[in-house]
């Protein structure tokens, strides 16, 4: 099959700060959105870190088109709280819309939250970050489930924020236990001051008109 990319992915960056008529496709484009197979959810935009579409269900297809509009809104989002670092509400409202056009009712759904706090050490080989970065992600694209991820840009105290969005936990173990994983960990100790991750569950309610991020248990 032919890859088709997503018609809203040039879209997203206006999407995050239009109002609902705004975020309203044309028809064909609906169409064409619903008929894509790949979408660009990361800083990667190579065809092995694209999200493939196909894999999912609509619910989930929905939801990953619309996080392409996430953007953080402060500039201290490295230890800000999560939930007010980012534009929710203008996630949601373009998750609405695109269900509203779309003719799918969203039910109450829950998705697997990563949330990485760094900082980097001063003398990093930022080169090989990098790479670590984008190959362990190509990983977690192979394996399939990982609908959003995104990082910023370290702070003058060299701390920084990451975060992913998966469909499940058990996407999230599979994905993360390729060989370029294991590398980015054992080179964690060289790279980094500190780095943790917080894993939650972020429960999206009937509709979508309301969300909550808790702890995963």
């Amino acid at each position: 099959m032919a890859r088709v990319l997503s018609p809203l992915q040039p879209r997203a960056a206006a999407a995050a700060s239009a109002t609902k008529d705004q975020n309203v496709l044309p028809e064909d484009d609906i169409n064409n959105l619903l008929n894509a197979t790949h979408l660009i959810s990361s800083p990667y935009p190579d065809l092995a870190n694209q999200l493939r579409l196909s894999d999912l269900s609509t619910e989930h297809q929905l939801f990953a088109h619309a996080l392409t509009a996430l953007k953080p809104i402060r500039s201290d989002y490295a230890t800000a709280p999560y939930l007010e670092s980012f534009n929710w509400p203008e996630v949601f409202s373009l998750l609405r819309t695109l269900c509203e056009q779309a003719g799918h009712h969203w039910s109450e759904t829950q998705f697997y939250v990563v949330i990485f706090r760094s900082k980097l050490q001063s003398t990093i080989d930022r080169d090989r970050l990098g790479l670590l970065d984008q190959k362990s992600h190509e990983e977690a694209c192979a394996s399939g489930g990982l609908l959003k991820y995104w990082f910023g840009t370290p702070d003058e105290e060299r701390k920084n924020l990451a975060t992913c969005l998966w469909r499940n936990h058990e996407d999230a173990v599979q994905g993360g236990g390729g060989n370029w994983h294991k590398q980015a960990r054992e080179a964690a100790a060289v790279m980094y001051d500190f780095i943790n991750f917080h894993a939650h569950t972020l429960t999206v309610s009937e509709g979508a008109e309301s969300w909550t991020l808790e702890e995963y248990k």
